[in-house]
């Protein structure tokens, strides 16, 4: 059926979890941001929040928001869209100065980030003098320059260890703090930050999950509250989430994390059945296949940082990776 479509090997891709009668209200815009990736020399990353059309349909690079630091350095082109929140774009932008750097909806924001300024950190370095302050990549520009170094869930364990110190201050997540202080000798003072779609799964839902799903394996991520990272089979970022199914192919997996998530890992793993507790990204869903394709068509918003932010901001996401 996909034949008949502008796009009809992006619809192949998601023919699984897309009616060809929803595609078809998708299909032109598709057509339309393949043509204009081309013409522009741009490229799309798209973190795993971002829905199948999107993930499948039209992105080139996808991943957590470690794999999309990573891979934005590597990139060969003169544009880069970041399918995504705020902060994952002025990464993007960190990593590519030279680079014009696209969101196609500044509104994209995140609760995380919102929940700490450098102010906060002035004060935080003040109350524990020489502690180095982790700033989680959910953060914006402006706090990873006040910060020593930058994680993510995928490296926060390792990023906290490497820096060879009793002590670390771990912000803006108090979650992932508390989850990765489980799993470490380093003490961590944390920020009470909270991921607004994580925050609101409880260690009631994952044992219901269990009663009314027999034999279901759990994953969740570690920006959950601990008692649902400790009610769950495994923990990990969304990467290792994903790497997990497709390693493991387990019959039966709820994914505790954000619900786009898990129709993106079911597109490559169809054997698996996945139970869908569902807490959507009001922030991730602003971005949509018509405001991608009109950012490439305008060549708006394109995402600036202050100067004065810039270097010491580039430097603790440099740090990371270099871990």
């Amino acid at each position: 059926m996909s034949h008949a479509f502008a796009a009809p090997l992006a619809y192949e891709r998601v023919a699984s979890v897309i009616p060809p009668a929803e595609w078809a209200t998708m299909d032109d815009d598709v057509a339309a941001i393949l043509r204009l990736k081309r013409e522009r020399r741009a490229v799309i990353l798209a973190h795993n929040y971002q829905t199948p059309e999107i993930f499948h349909g039209v992105a080139d690079i996808v991943g957590d928001s470690l794999a999309l630091a990573r891979e934005a350095v590597r990139v060969d082109a003169d544009v880069i869209l970041l399918a995504g929140v705020h902060f994952m774009a002025e990464t993007a932008k960190l990593l590519n100065p030279e680079k014009t750097v696209l969101i196609p909806d500044t509104r994209a924001g995140c609760s995380l980030a919102e929940s700490i300024t450098p102010a906060d950190i002035a004060l935080l370095r003040a109350t524990h003098p020489g502690v180095p302050v982790v700033a989680y990549v959910n953060t914006s520009a402006a706090v990873k320059a006040a910060s020593d170094i930058c994680c993510t869930s995928g490296n926060a364990k390792r990023v906290v260890e490497s820096l060879g110190v009793p002590r670390v201050i771990m912000l803006p997540d108090e979650y992932l703090a508390q989850n990765v202080a489980r799993e470490t000798d380093v003490q961590i003072i944390a920020w009470a930050g909270h991921c607004e779609v994580h925050e609101r799964f409880t260690a009631d839902e994952i044992h219901e999950l269990r009663a009314s799903h027999p034999g279901v394996i759990i994953l969740a991520h570690p920006e959950c509250p601990p008692d649902v990272v400790a009610a769950a089979d495994f923990s990990g970022s969304t990467a290792v989430m994903a790497d997990y199914v497709t390693t493991k192919q387990p019959a039966r997996v709820a994914l505790i994390t954000e619900c786009s998530m898990s129709d993106n890992i079911a597109v490559l793993n169809p054997r698996v059945e996945f139970v869908r507790p569902c807490n959507l990204c009001p922030h991730m869903k602003r971005i949509n296949l018509k405001n991608i394709r009109s950012a490439l068509e305008n060549m708006e918003t394109q995402v600036e940082i202050p100067m004065e932010y810039f270097a010491p901001a580039r430097r603790a996401v440099e740090r990371m990776l270099a871990i």
